[in-house]
């Protein structure tokens, strides 16, 4: 669905994806494999109001807990119901079917100042 080539990238592991003024998120490729079995997300509420760097999800797997920073900041249009149902999707498909919620973008030139993924790929390894 979407291409982690494609993607911007947060330092915190988050992905965008910009369709218009509307952006697909999730967690990169490198986050599941390191956060390992995901056994439940909890995400945001359709109409809610989400900033760029806040918590606005929640990720647990067999390890730990974790937040899941908006990379953007807008309203959420849609959410994911599919990994709430069967969170194993995000481990299977980051950056396709395990994708998290819809942002319509309040300030898209906040998607310039998130990283290509050439750039996130040299971070997220040290």
């Amino acid at each position: 669905m979407y291409n982690e080539t494609t993607c911007r990238f947060a330092k915190t592991h988050e992905w965008a994806f910009a369709e218009g003024e509307v952006a697909a998120v999730g967690i990169s490729d490198y986050a599941q494999k390191e956060i390992s079995d995901v056994v439940f997300v909890e995400l945001p509420k359709v109409g809610a109001t989400v900033e760029q760097g806040k918590p606005c999800a929640v990720i647990e797997s067999v390890k730990a807990a974790a937040d899941f920073f908006a990379p953007v900041s807008g309203e959420v249009v849609e959410v994911n119901d599919a990994i709430v149902d069967n969170p194993a999707l995000v481990n299977q498909s980051p950056h396709g079917i395990g994708w998290f919620c819809k942002i319509r973008m309040s300030k898209p030139a906040e998607l310039a100042g998130l990283m290509d993924f050439a750039t996130y790929q040299q971070t997220a390894s040290h």
